[in-house]
């Protein structure tokens, strides 16, 4: 992850909201929407929110346009992520190099990655439009399933790929590699393979470490495994990582952020690389840190 200051001057934002909620949208996006307007910035929202968006605003204003998912990441100079964590890592999986910058807003309890709350939305809009604002880029990872050396699924994430069974205490065996050498066979529930930014989110809760975003590295977190020598690895971020399932296993699951799902099969092989084309812009919050972030979500080193 790498820092810069870049000037938006948008003239064309996508708003993106948290998906299922209504009634936290009817005050906000009516004055969101009418606030760009008054400053001749175009809206677009995804063509799928029609029916929800027509039970906030009543009457679709016509300066709204509806687009496609991959068009946000085309036609628009801002995406703003109204939600949580999980609505940022939604839009972040589509994004490219060529992808605008996302103001991730919390509508919620502070995020890991929403810096922003409510209160502080048309203080950083009004920064946006006039001055230089602080960028991080952060590197997603690419996941290719090859099947008899022929790839059959290709996905993004940004926090973690778990491979998994759907059956509750049914072990199973995985193998890991990196570069072609042979870390180690695992017996047990699973494994996390997690990016610093993710290490807050699944592969904590399952014992790894918390690592800072500006750490270029990948965890490797098992999940349950069957033998106390595995514990949680932490290897470079340049490696290639390897996980062949075994002959005459079960169906087994590869979740990406939790919310992309593909199944596996015997002799598949999972490979996890860092992509050094496809990363998000996510504009930083100057008055938070990381640490203050760790101190608010989970009292990490408070003083008694």
């Amino acid at each position: 992850m790498s820092y810069q200051k870049i000037k938006i001057s948008p003239k064309s934002v996508s708003i993106v909201l948290k998906p299922k909620a209504t009634a936290v949208f009817t005050s906000i996006l009516p004055n969101l929407c009418s606030w760009l307007n008054r400053r001749k910035i175009s809206v677009n929202f995804l063509e799928t929110e029609e029916k929800r968006l027509t039970t906030i605003f009543k009457s679709l204003p016509k300066y709204i346009n509806l687009v496609k998912m991959k068009e946000i990441h085309t036609q628009s100079d801002l995406i703003i992520s109204l939600g949580g964590d999980g609505t940022l890592i939604g839009v972040s999986r589509l994004c490219t190099n060529k992808s605008p910058p996302v103001l991730g807003v919390n509508m919620g309890r502070l995020g890991f990655i929403t810096e922003f709350s409510r209160a502080e939305l048309y203080d950083q809009l009004e920064l946006v439009l006039k001055e230089k604002v602080e960028i991080a880029k952060i590197n997603l990872y690419k996941t290719i399933v090859t099947r008899k050396d022929k790839k059959i699924f290709q996905g993004f994430f940004l926090n973690d790929a778990v491979v998994s069974k759907n059956e509750i205490s049914r072990m199973f065996s995985l193998t890991v590699e990196s570069n072609d050498e042979h870390l180690y066979d695992l017996s047990g529930d699973g494994l996390i393979v997690s990016s610093p930014i993710g290490s807050t989110a699944y592969s904590l809760a399952a014992g790894g470490p918390i690592l800072h975003p500006f750490v270029g590295g990948i965890t490797l977190t098992p999940i349950c495994p069957h033998s106390l020598t595995h514990r949680p690895l932490i290897v470079p971020d340049n490696l290639n990582i390897d996980i062949r399932i075994p002959p005459n296993s079960d169906m087994i699951n590869l979740t990406l952020d939790g919310q992309e799902f593909v199944n596996v099969q015997s002799r598949d092989t999972i490979k996890i690389q860092k992509s050094n084309s496809r990363y998000i812009k996510l504009i930083n919050n100057p008055e938070r840190t990381y640490f203050q972030t760790l101190k608010e979500k989970f009292t990490h080193g408070r003083r008694n």
